[in-house]
């Protein structure tokens, strides 16, 4: 069962991601491999591998870190992937989640022991359970209704306890009791799921209350949690890692750094998602991100500015929304986080109120005595909404993001100035200003916890469905209220990632996306037609079918124009989970039947009904300009600064909206076109010329020269290889093409990577150059 210990391999050159699950186990993806390793990539990226709640189709809700899922093969099965891989020349990379575990206690040892055993159980201190409130009980929300509405389908049955599929442990000695006593008896409460949102006393991920955190800055922890996977790794089973969430963590630097020194250094990624302007932690032994942050700026690229500020004009006309209800960004944001807050994070909320009370009441200094638990909570409120990252992460950058201005903007909300003081308190102790002691350690740790999970659900999560204007901005780490990327800024990026992350993760499609990165290209053309397109929404609204509401119907419009030609139900599917998000008119814990039932109608009656044939028919009209934007993002993946990620099936051109319609299981081998023949050239490219592209090459932008230079974005990697991309060709074409516009190049002569026979030397006319396609990939010819 041993596989053989092999050296430390190298950072991959590109990796290709498989969404693993019981459809598609590691069988499977070993039939892929030949496949797969003919495509140029150099390791495969697995979705997380450790034992989870049977039937996940994605296994980010693990239940037993020290077992290798048996429904996708078991360890053997992880095994001869690994053996089939490596004789095809690839390795694996595989994703982990060190921040939460499935609150799935029948199939969780370790949480069923210590709903068991409470908090005097030796593995007591894995889980994140504020064993102070609550009287000591964890709460479970698992009843559909009050417990007197539940209570008879409540039965002992020996040593447990069960509810519909729900099993849980009795403590010993208690079986006998009345119900009542019973559950009083145990360290545990089941009550009514409503109650999660104001009374749990166990961390979550964000606010999905199936998983609980894990504590894995215990060394203790960490080492039993983790110790299959460096079992893996040490004997040459796996290569590298994907940190999924590290921002969920008590200490995501000082977990790194463990983790980097109990791997050797293997190349390992972390899924931060970086705001505009934000760096990673210098101080993180990773390669990099996961790459969010590259998606943006090759996203911005191709969408026209001045177009989309026509286009949020547009949309403002069409749909009316309200100015913090989707009719501006930041009010959009703001108010999603005021809703989070009092909501979705209501318990967390508190939970961090109750650690500052405490902190405030016991400090010796006076100047934290007397401050009221709901003035603590307002300046905790105040302060958070105005985060424009995801967390702090020391006392020395907590100035960066809970700045000065945001505190004098969160005093504004005491009408008493010296109530407003709690602002002042919360922040110098975010700041360190009163010591670092446990107690405020714990404080500073909270907050965190609690801005990042606040970030993804108010952002990624509500106003990402509510600011609608271009759903293509609307994008895990985008930049909605300025999503537009000028070539010098992503030079300047591109330069910053090769200094300083050359080995980071770089991605356009993931199975977190909104949509894939086809769909996108699509959508980013309309920044370069908004008239068009605010006409043809006015010739299908004139069909006369009822629409729900102007948000809604702009963002159906939109999604199958990106989406094109598909099945009535992934659309309906995809809307569904849209108005539910964006939690306007329904949502998931307060659904409104008869409004989602009238979106459905709209749907089927609409975009996707005879209407919907001028969206096709615009869409066919802008099928080369949304050809162009593909196949240029594409490229410029595959060859700037990083390590490329292929999501599944996106060799080829692949539209997918959110998921689950992202994570079907991918088939391989059929023809891809266009885009295939670009992505086996430059995969081919680099596994041959890793060095051209690796830690120790170089970047160079190259600026064209002429009318039309600003469409033509290209750049050389270490004097050897250029690439060269067409942006807003519509636009391009509208201005009458590329004229005498020409690209200066690096000295020497240069082949055509597909067409090795056209060669260029000094300059080239950008119009000869995308003579044939609307992108170029060139090699230095030897001297």
């Amino acid at each position: 069962m041993t596989t053989p210990e092999r050296p430390d391999p190298a950072v991959p050159t590109a990796t290709y991601r498989l969404q693993l699950q019981p459809g598609f186990p590691f069988a499977a993806a070993a039939e892929a491999v030949p496949y797969l390793a003919s495509l140029g990539v150099s390791h495969l990226h697995l979705s997380p591998v450790l034992e989870a709640v049977p039937g996940s189709p994605h296994g980010y809700d693990v239940v037993d870190p020290a077992r290798v899922r048996e429904e996708l093969g078991g360890e053997e099965g992880l095994r001869e992937l690994s053996r089939t891989a490596r004789r095809h020349g690839l390795g694996l990379v595989v994703d982990i989640v060190p921040n939460h575990m499935a609150m799935s206690p029948r199939h969780n040892p370790a949480l069923w022991e210590v709903l068991r055993d409470g908090p005097s159980s030796r593995r007591a201190r894995w889980f994140d359970i504020d064993w102070e409130a609550q009287g000591g009980q964890v709460l479970l929300p698992v009843l559909g209704g009050p417990l007197g509405e539940e209570a008879d389908r409540l039965k002992a049955d020996g040593d447990v306890l069960r509810y519909y599929d729900h099993v849980f442990p009795l403590r010993e000695g208690t079986a006998s009791l009345p119900l009542p006593q019973l559950l009083d008896a145990q360290w545990y409460r089941p009550v009514w799921w409503r109650l999660a949102r104001t009374e749990l006393n166990y961390r979550r991920f964000f606010s999905i209350s199936e998983l609980i955190g894990v504590r894995v800055e215990d060394p203790e922890v960490f080492e039993a949690t983790h110790a299959k996977i460096l079992e893996l790794l040490h004997e040459g089973v796996v290569d590298g890692l994907r940190v999924d969430h590290p921002d969920g963590l008590a200490d995501p630097g000082g977990y790194l750094r463990r983790l980097h020194e109990a791997t050797g250094g293997r190349w390992t990624v972390v899924e931060k998602i970086l705001a505009d302007g934000e760096a990673l932690p210098a101080s993180w032994p990773v390669a990099g991100t996961t790459g969010y942050d590259a998606l943006r700026h090759v996203d911005g690229l191709f969408m026209d500015p001045d177009g989309f500020g026509e286009l949020l004009g547009r949309y403002r006309a069409y749909a009316a929304p309200q100015t913090d209800r989707g009719g501006d960004w930041d009010a959009t944001v703001r108010r999603a986080a005021y809703k989070v807050l009092t909501h979705e994070l209501a318990t967390e909320t508190e939970r961090l109120t109750r650690v500052a009370s405490r902190l405030c009441a016991t400090a010796p200094e006076t100047a934290l005595r007397d401050r009221a638990p709901w003035a603590l909570r307002t300046a905790l409120t105040e302060l958070l909404v105005r985060l424009e990252v995801y967390r702090p992460y020391s006392p020395e950058d907590a100035a960066t993001v809970v700045t000065e201005e945001a505190a004098a903007e969160a005093r504004r909300a005491f009408a008493v100035p010296e109530e407003a003081g709690a602002v002042d308190v919360v922040r110098d102790l975010l700041l360190g200003r009163y010591g670092d002691g446990p107690a405020h350690v714990e404080f500073r740790t909270r907050f965190a916890q609690t801005a990042s999970a606040l970030r993804a659900k108010s952002v990624e999560d509500t106003a990402f469905y509510r600011y609608v204007p271009l759903l293509s901005a609307t994008e895990v780490g985008g930049e909605p209220g300025g999503p537009a990327v000028a070539p010098d800024r992503f030079h300047a990026y591109c330069a910053r990632v090769q200094r300083d992350w050359p080995a980071t993760g770089t991605v356009l499609s993931t199975h977190d996306a909104k949509r894939s990165a086809d769909v996108r290209a699509a959508l980013h053309v309309l920044t370069e037609c908004p008239e068009r397109w605010a006409d043809v929404l006015t010739e299908v609204s004139r069909a006369g079918q009822a629409v729900t509401d102007g948000q809604t119907a702009w963002a159906a419009w939109q999604t199958v124009f990106g989406l094109g030609p598909a099945e009535e139900e992934r659309v309906r599917a995809a809307l569904l989970k849209h108005v539910r998000e964006a939690g306007l008119f329904t949502s998931w814990t307060e659904q409104e039947p008869p409004y989602e039932e009238a979106v459905a109608r709209f749907v089927t009656a609409g975009p996707c009904g005879v209407p919907g044939q001028k969206v096709a028919e615009l869409r066919e009209v802008l099928e080369p300009h949304i050809r162009a934007n593909l196949l240029g993002a594409a490229l410029v993946h595959l060859t700037m600064p990083g390590v490329p990620d292929l999501y599944q099936g996106t060799e080829r051109e692949y539209r997918a909206l959110v998921d689950p319609d992202n994570r079907r299981p991918p088939r391989f081998g059929e023809g891809g076109g266009d885009k295939e023949a670009v992505t086996r050239e430059a995969l081919a490219l680099r596994a041959r010329r890793p060095e051209v592209f690796g830690t120790t090459a170089s970047y160079q932008p190259l600026t064209a020269v002429g009318a039309a230079a600003d469409h033509c974005l290209a750049f050389a990697r270490s004097g050897e290889v250029v690439t060269a991309v067409t942006r807003l060709s519509l636009r391009l074409a509208q201005s009458g093409g590329w004229g005498d516009t020409r690209l200066p190049l690096p000295r020497g002569r240069w082949a055509d990577v597909r067409e090795p026979a056209r060669e260029f030397t000094g300059e080239a006319r950008v119009a000869e150059l995308f003579a044939a396609s609307p992108v170029a990939l060139l090699e230095r010819v030897p001297e």
